[in-house]
């Protein structure tokens, strides 16, 4: 059983009532002298107070961007810098009118009055109304004297070049982060300092640092070295430029590369956009296709095919092989060769010359589609290519077990395969250099306070094909530019080995190939015997003529001769007189 509690004593109840009486009067206390300072401070005072709040700096702080390393071609060519500029704040507890100030700020700046209104009317702190202001708006809006309103130095990314390389270059934000190209792939390393600049009332500017005075060698970023050549790429763009213009197409692109090296001297893309206003340009014109796109290769796939076959000595160059008088059956389909040719007995040499696909066909059916899906990996295609900038493809390349009864014969001659242009210039270049895949890449050298610290090595991949196979397939693709579709690419006093292609275009909404719609491409290199460029053009959905020995090929003739000379790669003549001189 449970015991009976003791009951609570009348003294005990007397001191709990004497405790809580104690405590409560002292939160009654604690109220009252709270009550009074309150009423001080917002009745009795408030007027004193504000106007004294009012006399001192209201501080904050404001980041700034300065600093960001340049961009320069292989030769120091500038093609990108900053400017000094002045950018536009209001403090808006300093404006004395609004309306007028709104007004003035809207008309000046070429800004929405409203937007601007209601900023100058917020309780914010410190509100940025327009950054990097031209100067002829900063000079007249300074003369104006508005009330809260203020200036501040900041830098702004400038191209000296336009248009020239922009693709491939990029651009930046208004904070100056790249959002493209070079300046996006490299923003780590050319992003300069962000400037914690505090700032107080409009009345004491003259505390601020004036940032356009801060030394480069105080900043401690990079600057960067392209393999770009500003001649070559200038050269390139222009060329581009009129044949896209002339057969009215939607798209150009072309590369320029050092075989042996992977450098890549020109990248070029048409239509062209200025990044200095990069935002008057749909995003498609920003793109860089060489990378970015992948399409059908067409025929320029050919010696891809070809060496295969040679480097397993599946098939020698002199071999002939029955070209079916320009229809074969194949997966229960017939194909025709281009242009209704009707070829019989072709060697190798001759089918890629002529630009067969029947003979192409025949070629792969011999290889076989486990040593054919080998080699087409093995020069890279499937994969993305490592070079540093932002979006590139691995273009598509099924797995064999995705093959059906046509693809081997389709893929031989550049159909149901997607390539990136610059895929395509670093297989050939493995076919040019002796048969070894290089890593092509666009920066040269990293730069800081002056001096490169950090040179881009070329990078060896991987053997794709012997010595032999090279010089094999060097005569072949000669005989092509001399007796075969790709005449107009032959250029005066150099050999050159290459391939036309024209393929037509894919159209995903029918799952068919365009009748009407073609990539015309030209890739060769020269000189044949000792490479120093491997070049690509490829110019998308030309109107009134679609080969590629007559829309790519001529350009490919332009670039190729310019650049050798602007190189001074000595010409056949000159070669034969040095040799006998020594």
């Amino acid at each position: 059983m449970l015991k009976n509690k003791k009951p609570i004593s009348a003294s005990f109840k007397s001191i709990v009532k004497t405790r809580l009486i104690f405590v409560f009067s002292l939160l009654m206390l604690f109220a009252i002298t709270l009550i009074a300072r309150l009423a001080d401070l917002q009745i009795v005072r408030h007027k004193t107070l504000l106007e004294k709040s009012e006399k001192q700096p209201r501080r904050g702080a404001i980041k700034i961007h300065l600093g960001r390393g340049a961009i320069f071609d292989r030769n120091g060519v500038t093609l990108a810098t900053n400017l000094g500029v002045e950018s536009v704040f209001v403090i808006p507890q300093e404006v004395r009118d609004r309306k007028y100030t709104s007004r003035v700020l809207a008309a000046t700046l070429n800004q929405n009055y409203d937007r601007i209104y209601k900023e100058v009317s917020s309780k914010k702190k410190f509100i940025w109304i327009k950054r990097k202001v031209p100067v002829n708006e900063i000079t007249h809006l300074k003369k104006s004297a508005l009330s809260g309103v203020g200036f501040r130095p900041e830098q702004k990314r400038f191209y000296p070049k336009r248009e020239l390389a922009a693709n491939v270059i990029g651009f930046v934000g208004t904070d100056d982060l790249g959002l493209a190209g070079i300046e996006y792939a490299y923003q780590n390393k050319l992003k300069g300092i962000v400037y914690s600049q505090p700032f107080k009332n409009s009345e004491e500017e003259k505390d601020f640092q004036p940032l356009n005075n801060l030394s480069r060698s105080n900043i401690g970023n990079y600057d960067l070295m392209l393999t770009i050549d500003e001649v070559i790429q200038f050269t390139t763009e222009h060329l581009l430029k009129k044949q896209v213009e002339k057969y009215r197409a939607d798209s150009g692109m072309a590369v320029v590369m050092d075989p042996n090296s992977g450098e890549i001297y020109a990248m070029a893309n048409m239509p062209q956009f200025n990044p200095n206003s990069f935002n008057k340009y749909p995003p498609a014109t920003r793109k860089n296709n060489a990378v970015e796109s992948s399409y059908d290769p067409g025929s320029i796939f050919k010696p891809i095919v070809a060496a295969a076959a040679l480097d397993l000595s599946v098939s020698q160059p002199e071999e002939k092989f029955f070209c079916e008088n320009g229809i074969y059956k194949v997966g229960g389909k017939k194909i025709r060769e281009a242009a209704n040719h009707k070829f019989g007995m072709l060697s190798m040499q001759e089918i890629i010359a002529n630009s067969s696909n029947i003979g192409a066909i025949k070629i792969a059916q011999k290889l076989g589609k486990d040593s054919f899906y080998e080699y087409i990996r093995k020069f890279g295609f499937g994969e993305k290519s490592k070079i540093r900038l932002p979006g590139v493809s691995s273009g598509l390349l099924r797995k064999i077990s995705s093959w059906n009864d046509l693809s081997l014969a389709s893929i031989s001659f550049g159909h149901e395969i997607t390539v990136t242009p610059l895929q395509m210039v670093s297989a050939l270049s493995a076919i040019a250099n002796g048969g070894v895949l290089i890593e092509p890449h666009i920066t040269k050298a990293l730069i800081q306070e002056g001096k490169i610290v950090k040179e881009i090595k070329p990078k060896k991949i991987r053997r794709v094909i012997s010595k032999k196979t090279s010089r094999q397939m060097m005569e072949i693709l000669k005989f092509a530019v001399k007796d075969g579709t790709g005449k107009k690419a032959a250029v005066d006093g150099f050999d050159v080995a290459g391939k036309t292609g024209t393929a037509q275009k894919y159209i995903a909404a029918t799952r068919s190939y365009s009748k009407t719609e073609y990539v015309s491409s030209f890739i060769g290199y020269a000189p044949a015997d000792d490479p120093k460029l491997v070049i690509l053009v490829m110019i998308d959905n030309p109107k009134g003529m679609h080969w590629g020995g007559v829309v790519a090929a001529p350009v490919f003739r332009q670039i190729a001769s310019k650049s050798l000379r602007y190189l001074n790669v000595p010409s056949n003549k000159e070669r034969v007189f040095i040799l006998d001189r020594a």
